[in-house]
C-alpha cells in the first residue's frame, strides 16, 4: 500500500503503488501462460502459446501477419509455427491469392485443447473471485481496460 503523508497518499505515491501492482501482474500472468501453455501441451513454449492462442482467435493467417501482430522477427514467427506444427497444434495451407505464401491456422485439436484450458482456468478465476460482485468485475475490467487505452495513446 502506498505510504501516507497525513491522511492522503501523494500523486507519485499512488504512481508508484500502481507500478508495484502492475509488476505483480506480469509476473502472475508469465506464470499463468507458462502453466496454460503446459496445459495445451507438455512441450509448448509460452512465446508459441501466445500465438497459437491468437490464431484461434484470428484463422488462418500468412506469417507475415504474425510477425506484424507480436512485432517479432520473421525467423522467430517461422521457429514457432514450426514448433506448433510439429506438435500438430497448427495446420499450414496454400494461400489460395498467392501460392508461394501459406496461411497457418491452429488446428482442430488445439483449438479443442485451448477451449478445455480456458474453461478450467475461467472456474478457477471465477472460484478465487466468488466474493466479488458482477459490478465489482465489470469495474475492474473498465478501469483496466481505461488503463491499456491511455498507455496506448501516444
Amino acid at each position: 500500500m502506498a505510504e501516507t503523508r497525513g491522511t492522503a497518499t501523494t500523486r507519485t505515491d499512488s504512481l508508484m503503488h500502481i507500478e508495484r501492482e502492475i509488476g505483480v501482474l506480469i509476473r502472475r500472468v508469465r506464470r499463468v501462460i507458462g502453466e496454460r501453455a503446459r496445459a495445451v501441451h507438455p512441450d509448448l513454449q509460452p512465446a508459441s502459446y501466445l500465438v497459437l492462442s491468437w490464431l484461434v482467435e484470428e484463422g488462418p493467417v500468412r506469417a507475415s501477419q504474425v510477425v506484424d501482430h507480436f512485432g517479432i522477427d520473421k525467423g522467430a514467427v517461422s521457429r514457432q509455427v514450426q514448433h506448433l506444427a510439429e506438435l500438430g497444434l497448427v495446420d499450414r495451407v496454400p494461400d489460395p491469392e498467392d501460392g508461394r505464401a501459406s496461411l497457418v491456422s491452429a488446428s482442430a485439436d488445439a483449438v479443442r485443447r485451448l477451449a478445455d484450458v480456458t474453461a478450467m482456468r475461467r472456474v478457477w478465476l471465477d472460484e478465487r473471485l466468488s466474493d466479488w460482485s458482477t459490478a465489482e468485475l465489470d469495474h475492474l475490467a473498465d478501469e483496466l481496460g481505461r488503463y491499456n487505452r491511455a498507455l496506448n495513446e501516444q
